[in-house]
């Protein structure tokens, strides 16, 4: 009978196991960051930025309401099946786009995706915080988000370099292939479920509170308990800001006649950096606290986004993403440990995926948002009216969340 501890060291086979199928879970999101747009404008022949836009709506409003459904049904199915599940959603997603006949089948691939992320996604984070248990959260949702960021970036300059080589399709899309079969043939074979180790953590637990409902929960991290509200609005403009980047850049970039490999390194900088960085950013957390580098993070990203939309050359657009990448590395592990912080290991799981809806809710809004913007106004309105709710948004964090590191000790 295998032993149950808390802990990386104690844990690191199955934490590194899910390190690798993060990586792929964050491959599948990379293959769209270059070159998706530009088949919506350049393949479809769609003039609307807001039509080109509609397959991150269609992604962000699945992701967001399957990861609210995500903690509830880790509880009640185990963490594996519901990881195993997500893969299968992601299975058909490359093909869909690589042979699309209309834009609506791109829509609708990204619609499984949405669901592929968040399941799976969801499933590597919650089970690697069930692992490490309470001190080293920050550690451990760094080195995830290390592994699914890094892998969006390299991928997005993978996907730009083989789409001038080879054209936007089909070929970029090969990657994709691979990352949904290694990362559902390894969910299946080698990962454990981890409800073992929550229950073990809930010994512990001075006031365990089971019997909470989703309701409650839902209320508690949307608005109720101060530090949830505030960790969730940051999460939502985060990612509201990252869905018009995702939309928006490739189009504004080649609005000036940049090449699309050039935009792909563009692609990459952002989300690489945004990866790596949290590996030093995650832990750092852990000892200094969550709320300096979740405000400091909003407003370098602020800075980034301005720098970007009052430019016109590639090294300033490269300055301007990796301003971003950075700040957003100081803004996700932090995050996700600070409602880890406020939550009770009982009702963790549940507590992850409200903020994780309302967080990536934050991709159909943004990018639905700058889509009418660009619209109305063009390209440099719609990314520099974002860095100003970003910046706002980190104020909201300094007012009012307040720091818990006593309750890592």
């Amino acid at each position: 009978m295998t032993t149950v501890a808390l802990g990386l060291r104690e844990n690191w086979p199955q934490f590194g196991l899910l390190v690798l199928i993060n990586a792929f879970v964050g491959g599948m999101v990379g293959l769209e960051r270059t070159v998706v747009p530009l088949i919506g404008a350049e393949q479809f022949g769609i003039a609307s930025t807001t039509i080109v836009v509609s397959f991150i709506v269609s992604f962000g409003l699945v992701k967001a309401f399957s990861n609210l459904v995500s903690g509830h049904l880790a509880d009640l199915w185990g963490r594996k099946r519901v990881l195993v599940i997500g893969w299968l959603f992601g299975l058909p997603v490359p093909l869909m786009i690589m042979w699309a006949p209309r834009w609506e089948w791109v829509v609708a691939a990204n619609a499984l995706l949405g669901i592929n992320q968040g399941l799976a996604w969801s499933m590597t984070v919650i089970m690697k915080i069930d692992l490490v248990g309470p001190k080293s959260r920050g550690l451990a949702i760094g080195i995830n988000e290390f592994a699914g960021y890094v892998a969006v970036g390299v991928t997005a300059f993978l996907t730009g370099y083989l789409a001038s080589r080879y054209g936007l399709r089909p070929v970029p899309f090969y990657l994709g292939i691979g990352y949904a079969i290694l990362g559902f043939g390894l969910s299946i074979l080698l990962v454990r479920d981890t409800r073992s180790h929550v229950a073990l953590e809930m010994a512990g637990c001075k006031e365990p509170d089971g019997t909470i409902g989703f309701r409650e929960v839902f209320s508690l991290t949307s608005w109720r308990d101060k530090n949830l509200f505030a960790a969730s609005q940051a999460g939502l403009v985060n990612n509201l800001n990252d869905g018009m980047s995702w939309g928006i850049f490739p189009l504004f970039f080649i609005s000036f006649g940049l090449g699309v490999e050039r935009i792909g390194v563009l692609k990459a900088i952002y989300p690489t950096a945004w990866g790596i960085l949290q590996l030093v950013t995650g832990p750092l957390s852990d000892r200094l606290g969550r709320k300096g580098l979740i405000v400091a993070g909003m407003w370098v990203q602020a800075a980034g986004l301005l720098l970007t939309a009052l430019t016109r050359t590639f090294g300033w657009w490269f300055a301007g993403s990796l301003m971003l990448g950075i700040g957003t590395a100081m803004v996700y592990p932090s995050l996700i440990a600070a409602v880890s912080d406020a939550s009770s290991p009982a009702w963790r799981a549940r507590s992850l995926s409200v903020y994780r809806f309302w967080r990536d809710l934050g991709y159909a809004i943004g990018a639905l948002a700058a889509g009418l913007v660009a619209d109305r106004f063009g390209f440099p309105w719609a990314i520099g009216s974002i860095g100003v709710v970003t910046f706002l948004s980190g104020l909201v964090v300094a007012l009012v969340m307040e720091e818990a590191l006593g309750s890592r000790q």
